[in-house]
């Protein structure tokens, strides 16, 4: 089986302090997992992806294969290769941009996993603020890994992570939630706030809300800088 340098590097789930060891590791469950003729398909769309990185015509050929992965790799690997795709290709914010706005919610998510291993700054946040505001839980979840955990300021963080507890998205899936939340006096506000209304209306208050509640005392104890991480492997 071919190994490739743009193509053997790790998952998105993992913390981005080494994001080639985690990539790599991404490709590598995507071999062990993968049939032989997905993983060829997929050996080949790298390499095009790599030898034809820019747009050749009105649509790059790496953009034509992130459209395909789901029919070669299965629902359960294609965001993994999408991502694969996205690094060998080098997508730009420019190209992340353009995949995003016309890709369908699958391949959107795939782009905001790319993101802590394509965009150094903050140039990608808008893709990030876009997916929060919809009503895709997936997209909302995808949205809250390492590059918002980065990047994302603290006013729309905030709303970010009471959107989670709106809509049902656990709170494990938000980067570093533990040192973020540490003694925020403000979030604290907020979810009281939210606790209070759904109290007075005689509707439960989600248990994720207790946890990150407990988070924001300045007395807990901060986490180290992974936090409370993503943990899912499919989105990856």
């Amino acid at each position: 089986m071919n190994q490739h340098p743009h193509a053997s590097h790790g998952s998105t789930v993992n913390h981005p302090a080494e994001p080639a060891t985690a990539l790599a590791a991404l490709h590598a469950r995507l071999n062990t997992s993968l049939a032989p003729p997905a993983r060829a398909w997929l050996d080949q769309a790298l390499d095009e992806a790599a030898d034809h990185p820019g747009t050749h015509g009105p649509i790059s050929v790496w953009e034509l294969r992130i459209a395909e992965a789901g029919r070669r790799c299965g629902p359960e690997h294609a965001d993994a290769a999408r991502v694969l795709l996205l690094h060998a290709a080098r997508a730009d914010p420019d190209a992340l941009a353009r995949v995003y706005r016309q890709g369908t919610a699958a391949e959107r998510r795939a782009v905001l996993h790319a993101l802590p291993h394509l965009v150094p700054g903050p140039d990608a946040l808008p893709l990030v603020e876009d997916a929060l505001r919809t009503n895709d839980t997936r997209l909302v979840a995808a949205a809250l890994g390492p590059y918002a955990a980065r990047h994302l300021d603290a006013h729309t963080w905030r709303h970010a992570v009471l959107k989670c507890l709106f809509t049902g998205v656990p709170v494990d899936v938000v980067t570093d939630l533990a040192p973020r939340a540490h003694a925020d006096a403000e979030l604290a506000r907020m979810l009281g706030d939210y606790a209070r209304e759904r109290t007075a209306a005689d509707r439960p208050v989600p248990e994720d809300l207790h946890r990150v509640l407990a988070l924001t005392e300045p007395t807990a104890a901060p986490a180290g800088p992974c936090g409370t991480s993503r943990t899912s492997g499919k989105e990856s």
